[in-house]
């Protein structure tokens, strides 16, 4: 399935656009690619674009006043992508954006997207939707996170993604969840997958 497809399908699942809102839509994504390890947003960048992920994995992730990075978010196809709070809000990024492997991507310009949204009701739905949709996700996680034990949340996180041990570094997957590392390895050891 090619990407611009993938892309189509997703926003169906989203939220369904007219053949013309469609087309409208899908013109303004241009092909990119980016190498393992790549940094594609930097702390203190704009972030000018929305990327749709069509292959490879990548993580947006924190870096504190001494050094200590904590993992956010991994994005994998098919999904969006990016800073989307500094996207959206036009103002430096306070987040990195990796890729971890090759990728690649279908790319908009947030300014062409955002011109689309106020021109298009059901594009400005289908936008808004997939950020209720990305706010809600992030809710849950934040209760995970100060709810939940180190195993729970592993076990939560496999429920939703059990492909999870199999694309992601264990280093990556011990910092999204906010446990040492070694540690994390321990757990992986005594919880049945």
């Amino acid at each position: 399935m090619d990407a611009l497809t993938q892309l189509q399908s997703l926003v169906q699942q989203t939220a369904p656009l007219s053949t013309e809102d469609w087309e409208a839509f899908a013109a303004i994504w241009k092909p990119v690619r980016a190498r393992r390890k790549e940094l594609l947003t930097a702390a203190g960048d704009k972030e000018p674009y929305l990327y749709f992920v069509y292959k490879g994995l990548q993580r947006v992730y924190y870096l504190d006043d001494q050094d200590r990075e904590a993992t956010l978010v991994f994005t994998y196809a098919p999904s969006f992508g990016g800073v989307l709070d500094a996207m959206m809000l036009k103002q430096p990024s306070r987040y990195y954006y990796e890729t971890l492997t090759a990728s690649e991507f279908l790319r908009a310009d947030y300014v062409a997207v955002e011109q689309l949204m106020n021109e298009r009701n059901a594009i400005n739905l289908m936008v808004r939707t997939g950020l209720v949709t990305a706010m809600s996700g992030l809710l849950e996680r934040l209760a995970e996170i100060q709810c939940f034990s180190s195993s729970e949340k592993f076990t939560r996180l496999l429920q939703r993604s059990p492909h999870i041990l199999q694309l992601i570094p264990h280093k990556y997957i011990a910092s999204y969840l906010g446990i040492d590392a070694s540690n994390f390895s321990k757990m992986i050891n005594r919880i049945r997958i």
